[in-house]
């Protein structure tokens, strides 16, 4: 009869009080620490200040808000943060899983592609095919990292993401000391796990991988400083600026950052013979010779 009666009231849009003899079951506070440089969010999860509750907030993250001073940016104070060390740790973590999972799909012997015909130049070949498929798995794998860790951590898994953000006055001092710090050390476990996955140390992987007696390195670092360049606008553009909230959302905000990720990793790495690509993640491209 109780049953019934709760199912009536909800029915009739009535609220029946939980009998006091009725367990309840566990509360658990939900909480998703504010960041200006979650990646994918467009700034959706900041603080403004100007109440007793942001202040305390901005206190301990000054991050928290896109409207950091100088000082403020550069404080070192919010280190001691325990909030903030959880959050580089599920860093680190996810940097570990991620490039181990993009380095997996796209592994190859370390020996030089066929080189392409005069016929169909470099689309019939493997110097196509590896590109295309890591392409397609940066863009599938980013959009579901970016959707699982950014309210933890803001998903940046990335060095060059973190510095652009604390250049914008997006991520504080201490924010990027102990991020970057998690993803080389994320990254540098990922190529021991690589190499005992492998069983050796003779792989190369798309985005890392330059065979200088057929390309002058001086002419790639041009593609990588301009991919790179572009990788950092096009991630801002559709994953940090706030302007873009309304248009794209924290929902298909992880979804355009993949979608640039992948056509950057693509489009940079089948045009030059004896090139694997541009490397985009500096936690990434140290990675294939870290077991060595």
């Amino acid at each position: 009869m109780a049953v019934t009666n709760r199912r009536k009231a909800r029915d009739s849009g009535d609220v029946e009080a939980r009998p006091s003899s009725e367990p309840s079951g566990p509360h658990y506070r939900r909480y998703s620490q504010p960041f200006a440089g979650r990646l994918g969010a467009n700034q959706a999860y900041v603080v403004e200040g100007g109440t007793s509750e942001d202040d305390h907030v901005l206190h301990h993250a000054p991050d928290a808000t896109p409207h950091m001073s100088f000082w403020e940016l550069m404080d070192m104070r919010p280190i001691k943060n325990l909030d903030l060390w959880k959050a580089a740790l599920i860093e680190g973590i996810g940097t570990l899983l991620f490039v181990y999972i993009t380095i997996w799909v796209n592994i190859s012997p370390d020996t030089a592609p066929a080189a392409p015909t005069t016929r169909y130049g470099g689309f019939d070949n493997a110097t196509f095919l590896g590109p295309l498929i890591g392409g397609i798995t940066n863009l599938v794998f980013i959009t579901l990292f970016i959707t699982s860790f950014g309210a933890i951590s803001g998903s940046h898994f990335n060095p060059l993401i973190t510095f652009a953000t604390f250049c914008a006055r997006l991520c504080s001092l201490p924010r990027l000391i102990l991020y970057v710090a998690a993803q080389i050390g994320g990254g540098a476990l990922a190529g021991l796990l690589v190499r005992a996955s492998w069983g050796g140390r003779d792989f190369k992987v798309g985005g890392c991988w330059l065979f200088t007696d057929i390309v002058p390195p001086r002419e790639i670092f041009v593609v990588e400083l301009v991919s790179a360049t572009l990788l950092l606008f096009l991630a801002f553009g559709v994953g940090l600026d706030p302007r873009q909230a309304k248009i794209i959302g924290p929902a298909l905000g992880p979804f355009m950052v993949g979608l640039s990720v992948g056509t950057m990793s693509f489009a940079s790495a089948f045009a030059r013979y004896g090139y694997g690509g541009a490397g985009l993640n500096p936690a990434r491209s140290q990675t294939p010779p870290t077991p060595s």
